[in-house]
């Protein structure tokens, strides 16, 4: 993975990109592989640093990169595919 980069869905359903619960710094990638166009949902700390990553690995195949609806606070977001840790005592 790239400088940072956080990959919230891979090759995903480009609808997936429509949901305001994300961080606001999400990105849709679209690129292509093996002749069929995939996307992918990721998210870091400058859009650069998601070009660079996917141009490293797909090259002339990288398609486009848009802003996902995600309105959420980067530092608040919470992963709904991580596990929450149920042993954690709070002070």
């Amino acid at each position: 993975m790239g400088k940072g980069i956080r990959m919230i869905h891979k090759e995903c359903d480009p609808s997936l990109a429509e949901d305001r619960s994300l961080p606001y710094t999400a990105f849709l990638v679209e690129y292509m592989q093996d002749g069929i166009t995939k996307f992918d949902i990721c998210s870091a700390a400058k859009q650069v640093d998601i070009f660079d990553h996917y141009w490293d690995h797909y090259r002339r195949d990288f398609v486009n990169m848009t802003q996902t609806e995600g309105r959420v606070n980067p530092k608040l977001w919470q992963d709904p595919s991580s596990k929450k840790d149920s042993n954690q005592k709070r002070k």
